[in-house]
């Protein structure tokens, strides 16, 4: 009888088990699926600091990194957020901008060290043509040995900037041919077309967003915060590891970092018409999500300031008082999680702002 009584009561104990089970992953979800990605450009104690991590710095990330995360090629926590595979929890990408060969010489032997995946934005009208870039047979030998190659334009231009007496149509003609030139020639050398654009400067707009979803293309900024599920694929946010933000100490908090789980932003273009931002900005949430996310603590910055935030239970506001600088700046805001102690949710919207002639300063 009591044999009878298992086995009549097994299915159902399991079912209650795996309901169980499901609610606690349901609850502490939220808190496992996100990504972060860093951003270097030089590995080099000789090069503009603004932009430079010493090799000495490097090897410490490295090893904090080798600790503490699973380091994964780019286009896998890519397709993760896009729903087209898994990662684990503690999955990191890491990406360079601009193809300087002191990547090569400083910064490939410390990542092959730890067998690390990596990605090299590149420009392939510099590439071979100047002292400081990594020529072709350069980047075909690290491809060998698991480096990755994708866009970064032909030249590093300022996306967003129009020539003279040019309009709308005429402009992103011209953007968009340097854009598909510069994937044709890398595709060429290196055989693969992942079609991932990194914004030169991490400028751009949505109507040069809208193009590249058009096509295909998989868009990365520099500004930053965690990717995942609700992050807007034509603006990948990257955290930035150089320079001022090379010290360990703060990158440890952003590593650990949540994409918050924007569902919409009533400001929507990152390019302004104007230095003043009008309108209080809202950000609301997705509902499935927003109960992780401790909006009652959450925090926005700007230029070193605190900005003053209202919220609700799935969407938060903050208002811009200060004028807009010329060029680029972002507001960065942060909430910690209900699941995962220690771990802050991490937002970044960013402003781009020409001079009165249109420009944008490098």
């Amino acid at each position: 009888m009591q044999f009878i009584m298992t086995r009549r009561f097994i299915p159902l104990l399991l079912s209650l088990l795996f309901l169980h089970s499901t609610a606690i992953q349901a609850e502490a979800g939220p808190a496992h699926s996100s990504g972060v990605i860093l951003l270097y450009h030089h590995v080099a104690d000789d090069t503009p600091r603004s932009t430079s991590v010493t090799p000495e710095e490097f090897a410490q990330h490295l090893d904090y990194i080798a600790e503490n995360y699973t380091v994964v090629p780019l286009k896998e926590l890519v397709e993760a957020a896009k729903g087209k595979g898994s990662v684990p929890d503690n999955a990191l990408a890491i990406t360079f901008d601009d193809g300087y060969e002191n990547i090569l010489t400083n910064g490939h032997p410390l990542l092959r060290k730890h067998d690390f995946p990596y990605t090299i934005f590149i420009n392939p009208e510099v590439i071979g043509k100047q002292g400081n870039q990594l020529s072709w047979e350069q980047v075909k030998q690290m491809q060998k040995q698991g480096v990755t190659f994708a866009n970064h334009t032909m030249d590093h231009l300022h996306l967003l900037a129009k020539q003279a007496g040019e309009n709308e149509q005429a402009w992103l003609k011209r953007v968009w041919q340097n854009i598909t030139r510069a994937e044709k020639i890398i595709q060429q050398h290196t055989g693969e077309s992942l079609k991932y654009l990194a914004y030169p400067f991490g400028e751009y707009n949505r109507t040069l967003a809208k193009r590249l979803a058009e096509h295909g293309y998989t868009g990365f900024g520099q500004h930053s915060g965690a990717l995942g599920k609700f992050t807007d694929m034509t603006a990948i946010p990257r955290f930035p590891a150089a320079g001022p933000y090379a010290r360990l100490s703060t990158l440890k908090t952003k590593m650990a970092s949540l994409a918050m789980p924007v569902a919409r932003a009533s400001l929507a273009d990152p390019q302004m018409a104007s230095r003043q931002l009008d309108d209080t900005v809202t950000i609301a949430l997705d509902e499935t999500v927003a109960k992780d996310v401790r909006l009652s603590q959450l925090a926005c910055y700007y230029q070193g300031g605190t900005l003053d935030v209202a919220n609700t239970a799935s969407e938060f506001k903050f208002t811009l008082d200060a004028k807009l600088p010329i060029g680029r700046s972002r507001v960065n805001c942060t909430a910690p999680s209900e699941s995962a102690g220690g771990r802050f949710y991490w937002y970044s919207m960013p402003f781009f702002v020409a001079n009165e002639k249109g420009h944008y300063p490098d």
